[in-house]
């Protein structure tokens, strides 16, 4: 398998796409990694006896867990051309997911919270 890659899109409900991003993270992968190795797992099961599905290549070393710049721009630029602000945000989205779901993790742990008499997010004393 080539070099070459294109991208995938696919909508789900909210709920699915939280579960899959908190696996993902309990992995230590990026979302479309953990997409990416799960919808092969489960291709084995549907491969005709006399011909094994093809194996995906692993993260380059320099990125087990997908989760540089380089990564992310390349993936934006994988279905073509973008402007500044598309890869800005392309890439700044991926960010504001994984802000978010630590936020709601340190706030679950009690290790952070939201004050609006502060301006914003607060550590907390424990």
């Amino acid at each position: 398998m080539g070099g070459d890659r294109q991208s995938v899109k696919t909508y789900v409900p909210t709920e699915q796409k939280d579960v899959w991003r908190d696996h993902a993270d309990e992995l230590d992968m990026s979302l479309s990694e953990f997409v990416r190795t799960m919808v092969q797992a489960g291709r084995r099961g549907f491969a005709p006896d006399d011909s094994p599905p093809r194996e995906e290549p692993a993260s380059e070393p320099s990125d087990p867990g997908g989760h540089d710049l380089e990564s992310g721009v390349r993936e934006a630029l994988e279905s073509g051309p973008r402007s500044w602000d598309e890869l800005v945000e392309a890439v700044v989205g991926d960010v504001e997911d994984e802000l978010e779901a630590t936020l709601d993790e340190l706030q679950d742990r009690n290790h952070v919270r939201y004050s609006g008499r502060d301006g914003g997010y607060v550590l907390t004393d424990e």
